[in-house]
């Protein structure tokens, strides 16, 4: 009887022994997991508040960079080269974090969107192509038609780096680029550099891949063009016929005149010829830019290997300006043109003087015929 009764104590603790030892058990795990989640939930605040604050402090604030001089040697080589490279072109200086939104650079473009996607790090390049001109004949318009194109960025301004700001080399150039992300094209117009001695061994010596856009205009209605822009900056300029022919007389160009000399095409385009094959250069009719913006558009995204997003459905004509207006564009969302300088009234050119400047004009528009292959047709 004693030892049944030492039994049944001995059970009796061990049973109670067992109950502490598994509450005690269970009120570990149970503060372990607490501090666990606390700390997890912790880790998670902290990561997402400081994303949220870099995300907004770089979509809120537009990026700063020094525009001073670089030193990057933009020396001309001697003669064109099989070995040269475009390496150079594909340089970039400034590079974001990716899924960011940036401002836009000097360009005065709109702002990125959000990019969501990993890996898309916007920066700016040097151009894979070029809008070389020809003054007064549509190279604006062209850069403005193309630019609604979401794979083609454009510096918003004529940068004249190869003509005017050689020496301060390529770093300088690059900065004056638009950021893009990979798969975009970058593009600058500069009309003077088709007829700038020096300017196609310089782009040569940046890039031998360039891509050149040439925008080609009756040059005969480009002079009176380039004219009538020139007259209305200046009050008492003189009558066309007085600066386009040599003594007043129809008989004699006057082809130190810059409005009759740039009109001279094939003597340009020979000098890029030399640097350049034909394969690289895209001609494209200012006449038709203006009558069918679409056709010419859709020919030079397919130059630029483009899928063909610009169509008529952006464009409709102001019959009071005789011009191709956009319905939207980069920068705007609304319908509206190009500006009041667009479509400007020419004055009224005696007819001798035009037909004299056709007859001059003439073996020279044959020539660039036979240089590019395209009839443009010009009378």
């Amino acid at each position: 009887m004693f030892v049944m009764s030492i039994w049944g104590t001995s059970l009796s603790l061990s049973s109670r022994s067992l109950a502490i030892a598994l509450v005690l058990c269970l009120t570990l795990l149970y503060f372990s997991y607490s501090f666990n989640a606390c700390l997890l939930a912790s880790i998670s605040r902290s990561l997402q508040q400081s994303n949220l604050r870099n995300l907004l402090s770089l979509t809120s604030t537009p990026r700063n960079e020094s525009s001073s001089s670089s030193n990057d040697s933009a020396t001309p080589a001697a003669t064109p080269s099989a070995n040269t490279t475009g390496s150079t072109g594909t340089g970039s200086t400034s590079n974001v974090p990716a899924a960011v939104g940036i401002a836009s650079g000097s360009d005065g473009s709109p702002k990125y969107q959000l990019l969501r996607q990993p890996g898309l790090r916007p920066s700016r390049h040097l151009p894979d192509t070029l809008i070389i001109g020809v003054k007064k004949s549509g190279t604006r318009a062209l850069l403005e038609f193309i630019r609604l194109h979401p794979d083609v960025r454009a510096a918003g301004s004529e940068v004249h780096f190869f003509d005017r700001h050689y020496q301060r080399g390529l770093r300088w150039y690059r900065h004056h680029m638009p950021y893009t992300i990979e798969g975009q094209i970058t593009m600058e117009k500069t009309p003077s550099y088709f007829v700038t001695k020096e300017v196609p061994q310089r782009v040569y010596h940046m890039n031998t891949a360039t891509k050149l856009l040439i925008v080609v205009r009756d040059p005969v209605t480009r002079a009176i063009s380039d004219y009538t822009q020139a007259a209305s900056k200046k009050a008492d300029m003189k009558r066309f016929e007085q600066l386009a022919f040599v003594n007043g007389s129809y008989s004699v160009v006057d082809t130190n005149w810059g409005p009759v000399k740039i009109g001279v095409y094939s003597r340009y385009l020979e000098r890029w010829l030399l640097y350049f094959p034909l394969s690289q250069l895209l001609f494209i009719s200012g006449e038709r830019l203006i009558m069918d913006p679409a056709y010419e558009i859709g020919r030079v995204q397919d130059f630029l290997g483009l899928k063909r997003v610009v169509t008529e459905k952006h464009f409709y004509f102001n019959a009071t300006k005789g011009f191709p207006c956009l319905f939207k564009s980069e920068a705007r969302s609304t319908p509206h043109c190009l500006g009041k300088t667009k479509g400007r009234n020419h004055p009224h050119i005696d007819p001798s003087a035009i037909e004299r400047l056709r007859e001059f004009y003439r073996p020279f528009n044959n020539k660039f015929y036979q240089l590019t292959g395209i009839n443009f047709a010009w009378a």
